[in-house]
């Protein structure tokens, strides 16, 4: 039960939940990451990114889900555009990367509260859940959202990507 101030979120069985593919796009280099991210600040500044906590659970054990490419495990989200609003942005990225193709099986995603936030101050992999108190001009700043999931719909990612329940 949640107590004042805070709020509830629906979990339920991992087994509610279809998981199917889509077709592959192409990646972007992973070495020249930095040497982008070094670019792309040059012009735009501040990178911000988002990411979703998606909570089921199994035998009765909060799990969430996570994308899996390779040996590298990541949460749901990505860069924002440019302007673009944190929430919409979240939505769209969910849309593209966890939703079938088919407009019929596609969630209507809700974005809940955020509930951390991480701060790159360089370009290197290194990521904080606080802005050091010397930088004045941090390089990405990562915010975390929940994001309840209906009671039942369908994933599909790229055949390249697993969706472990961890």
């Amino acid at each position: 039960m949640a107590s004042y101030g805070q709020s509830a979120v629906a979990v339920y069985p991992v087994t509610n939940y279809n998981f199917g593919q889509k077709d592959n796009k192409v990646d972007k280099d992973a070495q020249d990451k930095f040497q982008r991210m070094q670019h792309k600040y040059a012009q735009e500044g501040v990178r911000k990114s988002v990411e979703g906590i998606l909570l089921v659970h199994q035998h009765n054990h909060p799990h969430v889900l996570l994308l899996q490419v390779a040996n590298a495990w990541r949460l749901p989200g990505g860069k924002l555009r440019p302007g673009e609003d944190e929430v919409e942005g979240l939505k769209r990225k969910l849309l593209t990367s966890l939703s079938p193709t088919s407009a019929s099986l596609m969630t209507d995603w809700e974005v809940g509260e955020c509930v951390g936030t991480f701060w790159r101050p360089s370009f290197d992999a290194n990521m904080y859940p606080y802005l050091p108190a010397h930088i004045t001009k941090p390089k990405e700043v990562r915010r975390l959202f929940i994001v309840p999931l209906p009671e039942r719909c369908y994933f599909a990612v790229r055949s390249c990507i697993d969706i472990p329940v961890v």
